[in-house]
């Protein structure tokens, strides 16, 4: 028994001309926007978070409320910031991102018929 299928090739597409076109600068363009200046923020962020843990033990071990100290408050701080930093992308990729890629995905698949 054979268990390959006599499916079609799929259709050549200029992956050049794709990639040179307007509207995929545009696209690269508006994605570098958001996620170099968030990603640096993001790590001088954490930066700040492990040299305080490291150099500002007083600081750190500062208690606020009962056991709960400055630095747990700090270390849950950064899963908060993850979760945001992800709706923030969410929503911007929503807005900003996702119709150019979707005029981009059309022209290639209007090309390839």
């Amino acid at each position: 028994m054979s268990t390959e299928t006599d499916t079609p090739s799929p259709p050549e597409v200029d992956w050049d001309k794709a990639h040179d076109s307007p509207e995929f600068k545009e696209l690269r363009s508006r994605l570098r926007r958001f996620v170099f200046p968030v990603s640096a923020l993001f790590l001088v962020w954490y930066l700040l978070y492990v040299l305080l843990a490291d150099y500002a033990h007083g600081f750190m071990s500062t208690k606020l409320v009962g056991n709960i100290t400055v630095g747990l408050v700090f270390g849950l701080l950064q899963f908060v910031s993850t979760f945001v930093i992800t709706g923030l992308y969410v929503r911007y990729a929503n807005k900003k991102l996702d119709p150019i890629a979707e005029k981009i995905r059309t022209e290639i698949e209007d090309e390839a018929k």
